[in-house]
C-alpha cells in the first residue's frame, strides 16, 4: 500500500463529525500555522512542489506568491468545489467523507495568505454535500476555529460555503468569481489575474478542493517530506477517480510515479479489465484531455514505461500523449464506441458553453451535430475532415479553456481512431444500433475496414510497378542517347 495523506482516516467511523476528526489530530495544523509567519507557510508549500489538483497542475506555492500584497486591499481564498468534469468525482468523495479536513485546509491556507474572508464555491448538484460542509463549518465556529480572535491569536476569519447553479463553466476561476459576486458566470479576460483583481476587485487565490486539503499535512510535516513522495516535479499523492470497464471502480489515492499498467491491472487499484474483453482506450484525466489508445497507455511512443505523473502522461505531446488533468480515469474495452463517446463529450461541451466566445458558442454546436451524424449512421467521409477543421478553429481562440476542452477530445479521437469514424460511414446500418460494438466488438469487425483498403493497396502496388517500368524505360533510352 502506498502513502496516504488525504485518505488515511477515511474509513474511521464518524470521521465527518468534529469530535472524531479532532481526536485524529484534526485542526493541529491551524494551531501550528497561527504560530508561524504567513510567508513561512507559503515557503513550505513552495518546497513541497504541490501542484494544483484541479487539472492545470500549476505550482500552488508559486500561485500563492503572486497575490498582491502592496495594494493594502483585503485578500480572499476561494475553494473551487465546482467539480463538473465528466469522469471526475474525487472532490465529492473528499467533501462527503472528510468535510473537516477541507475546513482545516481553508483556515490554514487563509492564514498563509492573510485572508480574513474566504469561500467554498460548490457545484449546485451537490446539495447534500453542501449541507455536510455547512454542518462542519458550524462546528468549527462553535469550537473556536472560525470567527473573531481564533484561539486567542488575534487572527479573524469568516468562511462561507456558496452553491453554484450547475454550470460547468464556473469551474473556470474567473467565471467562478463572477458567479460568486452574483453575476452571470462568464470568464473574464486576463490580465488582470485574480491574484491582483479577483473577488470584489480584491486579490484572490482560487484553489481546488484536493489542493487545499493537502495543506494541513504539509504544514504539520514540512514541504520537504511531501516532496519526498512522488517523482521529479510530480510530488505527493494524487486522487484518481477510476471508472469504466474495470473490476474496481472508485476513488484511489496513489503516490505519483507508479506505472499506469500497475494502476490499471493491480488488485490494489483498478483490478484489471472487467471482463475478458481487451483494453481499447483510456481517458486518463477527465473528459477534456486527449484519449489514448491501448498501445500508448502503458508505454510511450518512445517505448518507455508510462507513469502516473504530470510529465510522463504528457510525454509525446498531444500526438502520442495526454494529461493527468483532474484525475478522471475512464477505461474502455473493445465493446465501447469511440465515436459515440466523442459525440457524448461534444454534446456536454455544447450544453455547457457560456456562449461568450463565437468559436466556442458556434463550434461546440457543430461538433455535436457532426458527431451525432456520424454516430447515427448519417455521416460521410467529408464529415471527418470537417470535424478536424472545426476543432482546429476552436482551440486557442477562446477566452477560457472550455473551447480547448471541447476540441482536444475530438482531435485525439480522430487522430487515434479515424478508422472507427470511417467504419461508421461505411456501415451505417450496423452503427444505428447504439450497442453495435457490444454485439460485434471492434476486434471482430476491424478486418472489414482492412478489406476495404485492400483494393486501394493493390492499386498503389500496380501504380508503383508502372512508375518503375517508366523510369527503367526512360533510363534505357537516356543511355542509348548518350552513346
Amino acid at each position: 500500500m502506498g502513502k496516504k495523506i488525504l485518505l488515511e482516516h477515511v474509513n474511521v467511523p464518524n470521521i465527518h463529525t468534529y469530535e472524531v476528526y479532532r481526536s485524529k489530530g484534526g485542526y493541529d495544523s491551524v494551531e501550528k500555522a497561527l504560530k508561524m509567519a504567513p510567508n513561512d507557510i507559503v515557503e513550505e508549500v513552495k518546497k513541497s512542489g504541490l501542484r494544483g489538483r484541479g487539472g492545470a497542475g500549476f505550482p500552488t506555492g508559486m500561485k500563492w506568491s503572486f497575490i498582491d500584497k502592496k495594494s493594502g486591499r483585503p485578500r480572499h481564498l476561494v475553494c473551487n468545489a465546482d467539480e463538473s468534469e465528466p469522469g471526475t468525482f474525487k472532490d465529492r468523495y473528499l467533501m462527503e467523507k472528510l468535510p473537516h479536513l477541507l475546513v482545516e485546509g481553508m483556515i490554514t491556507s487563509s492564514i498563509a495568505l492573510e485572508a480574513h474572508l474566504s469561500y467554498i464555491y460548490i457545484r449546485g448538484e451537490y446539495m447534500w454535500v453542501y449541507r455536510i460542509l455547512e454542518r462542519a463549518i458550524n462546528e468549527a465556529y462553535a469550537n473556536g476555529w472560525l470567527g473573531k480572535n481564533i484561539k486567542g491569536s488575534g487572527y479573524d476569519l469568516d468562511l462561507h460555503v456558496t452553491c453554484g447553479a450547475g454550470a460547468y463553466i464556473c469551474g473556470e476561476e474567473t467565471a467562478l468569481i463572477e458567479s460568486l459576486e452574483g453575476k452571470r458566470g462568464n470568464p473574464r479576460i486576463k490580465p488582470p489575474f485574480p491574484a491582483v483583481v479577483g473577488l470584489y476587485g480584491n486579490p484572490t487565490v482560487v484553489n481546488n478542493v484536493e489542493t487545499i486539503m493537502d495543506i494541513p499535512w504539509i504544514v504539520m510535516n514540512g514541504g520537504d517530506e511531501f516532496a519526498k513522495i512522488g517523482i521529479g516535479k510530480s510530488t505527493g499523492t494524487k486522487l484518481i477517480s477510476a471508472s469504466g470497464n474495470i473490476k474496481n471502480p472508485g476513488v484511489y489515492e496513489i503516490e505519483l510515479g507508479i506505472t499506469v499498467e500497475e494502476f490499471v491491472m493491480s488488485d490494489e487499484w483498478c483490478g484489471g479489465m472487467q471482463t475478458d474483453r481487451p483494453l481499447k482506450a483510456c481517458v486518463p484525466g477527465g473528459s477534456s484531455v486527449p484519449i489514448l489508445p491501448a498501445n500508448l497507455l502503458f508505454k510511450t511512443a518512445k517505448d518507455e514505461t508510462r507513469l502516473m505523473t504530470y510529465e510522463s502522461m504528457a510525454d509525446g505531446g498531444f500526438a502520442t500523449g495526454s494529461m493527468i488533468g483532474s484525475g478522471g480515469f475512464i477505461v474502455y474495452d473493445d465493446r465501447q464506441c469511440i465515436v459515440r463517446n466523442t459525440w457524448n463529450f461534444s454534446r456536454f461541451y455544447h450544453h455547457e458553453s457560456c456562449g461568450q466566445c463565437s468559436p466556442c458558442r458556434e463550434g461546440t454546436g457543430w461538433l455535436e451535430k457532426v458527431t451525432w451524424r456520424l454516430e447515427h449512421g448519417y455521416g460521410n467521409m467529408e464529415d471527418i475532415d470537417l470535424l478536424w477543421d472545426i476543432q482546429r478553429k476552436i482551440e486557442g481562440n477562446t477566452i477560457c479553456p472550455l473551447g480547448d476542452a471541447a476540441a482536444w477530445p475530438v482531435a485525439a479521437a480522430i487522430r487515434h481512431f479515424r478508422h472507427e469514424f470511417e467504419y461508421h460511414v461505411r456501415y451505417p446500418e450496423k452503427v444505428k444500433d447504439r450497442k453495435h460494438f457490444e454485439a460485434e466488438p471492434w476486434e471482430k469487425v476491424k478486418h472489414l475496414m482492412e478489406l476495404l483498403y485492400l483494393p486501394i493497396l493493390l492499386d498503389l502496388v500496380v501504380l508503383a510497378q508502372f512508375c518503375i517500368m517508366l523510369f527503367l524505360n526512360y533510363k534505357q533510352k537516356l543511355c542509348l542517347f548518350m552513346f
